[in-house]
C-alpha cells in the first residue's frame, strides 16, 4: 500500500525538521520525508490531505496497564490496543502485574500473539522482575528476553530488597534489558500526598520521601552496576533534581513523567474524588512546577501515561478504599500539549521528543520514534489549534476512570497509522 501525505507540518526530531512538507510511505515504510511542496501522486498511492495539521512520528506509551490476562473486565489487549491509537499512540508497553503475572515465557508469547491478531497499535510486553512480582527470586529473565520483553518491572510492587535489584540490574545488562522500577517505599501508607490537603481533608498521607527514597536508591543500584534503569512516573522536585545530578556523573538513569502529575495537584482531591487518587498520588504545586521544569529542560525523557483502568464499581468506595490508578492514553496529546505548550510555551518539536523520539531511543526501537526514510510508517497525524472538552463517553477504553472529563483543552488526534496502515480515524 501507497500513501502520499500534504499539506501538514512535518515535525521530526530526529531529523530537526519542523515545517512544511510531505510523507511518502510505501509497504509499511517510510519512503521519502522532506519539508516543501508536495510532488504528485502516483496513480496507485491514497493522498491524505494534513492541512492544519501536525504531522509526527507515531507516539509511543512506555507504561501502560492493559489487564489482560486476569482482570478483562477493566481492560482487554483488544480495548486497550483500540485507546491507545484513538490517543495517537503506535507502540504501547504493557506493564506485568496481570492475573497471572507475567514472569513466564509462555505469558509473553500470549501477549505478543494477541496483540498481532488485534492488529492496532504495537504490544510490546514487559517481564517481572521477580516471580510472581514477591520481590524474593529473579525471573526467567533470560528466557523471556530470547520470547520478546523488552524490559522488566515489577511495576505497582516496588523491588524492596536492593540486593534483589541490583542482581537484576547486573543481569539484565548481559542483554542490554532496560530495568524499569516504581519507586515507593511501601512501608509508607496513606491514600494520598502528605501535606495541607492530607490534613484538611483529613485523609492519611504518603510523604514525598516515600518516592523519594526508592528514586535514589535506584540510582546508586544503577551507578554500582553500569545497568539501565527507568525511574517511573517521578512525581516530586526533589526526584527531578535527583535524576539531574544523576545524569551529570554520568549514571544510565532515564525517567518518565505522566500527563497527570504535570497538570494536577494534591488540591484537587478536595471534592474526594476517587478518580484523582492514583500512586505515586498527585503532589503539591511546588512539585508540578519542578516536573514541568524537568520537563523543559530536558531531565525528563518521556511523558508516559501509566494508563490503569477500573471499573466503575471498583472506584464508587470511599476514598480510602478505592484502587489507585486512571486512563490516561486518551487524554495524553491534549493534556501534555495544553499544559506544556499552550501554558509553558514548549516548542512543539519538544513534545515530540517527549512523546515518541525519547521512548524509542530508551527502548532500542531504532526503526520506530522517527520519520526517517526506511523506519517504519508509524505516524501520528493530529491538530492544535481547536478548544475542546473531553467526554469519556467516547472513550475506546473500556475504563471511565479519568479526572479530566469536561476539561477544555487542545489538541487532537486526527489519524494515526502504524505499519503504513491508518488504525484510527477521527
Amino acid at each position: 500500500m501507497k500513501t502520499l501525505i500534504i499539506n501538514g507540518t512535518i515535525v521530526d526530531p530526529s531529523q530537526k525538521l519542523e515545517g512544511k512538507g510531505y510523507l511518502r510511505i510505501e509497504d509499511g515504510k517510510i519512503k521519502e520525508c522532506a519539508l516543501g511542496e508536495a510532488p504528485k501522486a502516483l496513480n496507485d498511492e491514497k493522498v491524505i490531505d494534513a492541512k492544519g495539521a501536525y504531522v509526527t512520528p507515531g507516539f509511543i506509551d512506555l507504561h501502560v496497564h492493559l489487564r489482560e490476562p486476569g482482570q478483562e473486565s477493566k481492560e482487554t489487549i483488544e480495548s486497550g490496543s483500540n485507546a491507545a491509537v484513538a490517543g495517537g499512540f503506535s507502540t504501547i508497553v504493557c506493564m506485568p502485574n496481570t492475573i497471572p503475572p507475567i514472569d513466564h515465557v509462555s505469558l509473553v508469547k500470549f501477549i505478543l500473539l494477541e496483540g498481532k491478531r488485534v492488529g492496532k497499535a504495537n504490544v510490546l510486553p514487559t517481564g517481572t522482575i521477580s516471580k510472581g512480582r514477591a520481590g524474593e527470586e529473579l525471573s526467567e529473565i533470560g528466557e523471556m528476553y530470547k520470547a520478546g520483553i523488552v524490559a522488566i518491572t515489577d511495576d505497582g510492587s516496588p523491588v524492596m530488597n536492593s540486593f534483589l535489584m541490583s542482581r537484576a540490574s547486573e543481569y539484565a545488562k548481559m542483554f542490554d534489558l532496560l530495568v524499569m522500577d516504581h519507586c515507593e517505599d511501601i512501608n509508607f501508607k496513606g491514600s494520598m500526598n502528605e501535606g495541607f490537603y492530607s490534613t484538611k481533608l483529613g485523609l492519611r498521607g504518603t510523604p514525598s520521601i516515600s518516592e523519594e527514597i526508592m528514586l535514589m536508591r535506584d540510582i546508586l543500584v544503577a551507578g554500582y552496576t553500569g545497568g539501565r534503569i527507568h525511574l517511573q512516573h517521578v512525581s516530586t522536585g526533589l526526584g527531578i533534581y535527583m535524576v539531574r545530578d544523576a545524569k551529570s556523573r554520568g549514571v544510565k538513569v532515564t525517567c518518565e513523567v505522566t500527563p497527570h502529575h504535570m497538570s494536577l495537584t494534591d488540591a484537587d482531591l478536595e471534592t474526594y474524588d476517587t478518580n484523582f487518587k492514583m500512586s505515586p498520588p498527585l503532589r503539591t504545586e511546588k512539585d508540578r512546577q519542578k516536573l514541568i521544569e524537568g520537563l523543559m529542560d530536558g531531565t525528563v525523557d518521556c511523558i508516559a501515561t501509566d494508563h490503569a483502568p477500573h471499573t466503575y464499581t471498583n472506584k464508587d468506595v470511599e476514598f480510602d478504599n478505592a484502587p489507585n490508578g486512571i486512563v490516561g492514553m486518551e487524554t495524553a496529546l491534549p493534556v501534555s500539549y495544553t499544559t506544556l505548550v499552550k501554558e509553558n510555551k514548549m516548542p512543539v518539536t519538544r513534545l515530540i521528543e517527549l512523546m515518541s523520539t525519547n521512548p524509542a531511543k530508551i527502548l532500542r526501537l531504532k526503526a520506530k520514534g522517527t520519520l526517517k526514510a526506511g523506519s517504519d510508517a508509524d505516524v501520528t497525524v493530529w491538530s492544535a489549534d481547536t478548544e475542546y472538552k473531553i467526554d469519556t463517553a467516547a472513550f475506546k477504553s473500556k475504563a471511565r476512570n479519568c479526572p479530566f472529563q469536561g476539561k477544555s483543552v487542545y489538541g487532537k488526534v486526527n489519524l494515526t497509522i502504524v505499519g503504513g496502515e491508518v488504525k484510527y480515524e477521527a
